[in-house]
């Protein structure tokens, strides 16, 4: 799974250890990715940390490669791996920003799609849970590029679905609202206009990275073999304001 050194993919590498998985940890920070798979193993779990960069297709071809060497064709995968934007509109977002996030954001997604297809394939089925987020349904919960990138996961998982379900692969997506994370909690610091949003959602508080990774176990598992091609918002009410 990528973008799983710390945040909801960490939570997500850990759920699913924990319930049997044997996990690839990719994250971008080689030291981050070995420390989650380190937990993994220190609890009786097998994983192993991989470095790579999702938007760099031979760094993603290189790490599924290792995976799949450490523990042999990969059924499950889940894309976690995503970058923000600072909330910028469309005249203040630079080219260099749109082309970065949109790469990690969503070729980042399509090209471990690619990477790890054929062996589904060939196994004859397999599942992609892709961290999408609210974002990915509304506006108004990143800026430009973070939105267009976000709107875009949820077409890759719809197209994936599609195109590959007669072979036994399924694809759904998972859109979550405001997380409490590391992360979350250094950006909503300096945004209080964005935390007057997060205090304002239904449920009255951020969600756990524990939750987004007990949904995306049940996505990835047995329990949900007639889900494919959906995209589930797990953000507290934040999208039914």
């Amino acid at each position: 799974m990528t973008g799983a050194g710390a945040g909801i993919g960490q939570a997500i590498a850990w759920e699913l250890a924990a319930r049997g998985a044997t996990v690839g940890v990719l994250d971008i920070n080689a030291a981050a990715a070995s420390a989650t798979a380190a937990v993994i193993v220190g609890r009786g779990g097998s994983a192993v940390g991989v470095q790579g960069d999702v938007s760099d297709a031979k760094s993603v071809e290189g790490a599924v490669a290792e995976v799949a060497d450490a523990f042999g064709a990969i059924g499950i995968v889940i894309n976690n791996a995503g970058i923000l934007d600072d909330f910028l509109p469309v005249l203040d977002t630079s080219e260099e920003l749109w082309d970065r996030v949109l790469a990690v954001n969503l070729t980042g997604m399509f090209l471990v799609a690619r990477a790890t297809l054929p062996a589904m394939i060939e196994s004859g089925g397999g599942v992609f849970v892709n961290i999408a987020s609210g974002a990915a349904l509304v506006a108004g919960m990143g800026g430009t590029a973070y939105t267009s990138s976000k709107h875009g996961v949820i077409g890759l998982t719809k197209q994936i679905a599609s195109d590959y379900g007669p072979m036994g692969i399924r694809a759904n997506a998972i859109c979550p609202g405001s997380i409490d994370t590391e992360l979350s909690r250094l950006f909503l610091k300096d945004n209080p206009a964005v935390q007057k949003i997060v205090d304002g959602v239904p449920a009255g508080r951020q969600g756990k990275a524990s939750e987004i990774a007990k949904l995306a176990a049940f996505l990835a598992s047995e329990d949900s073999t007639f889900m494919t091609g959906a995209s589930v918002a797990i953000d507290g009410g934040w999208t039914v304001r």
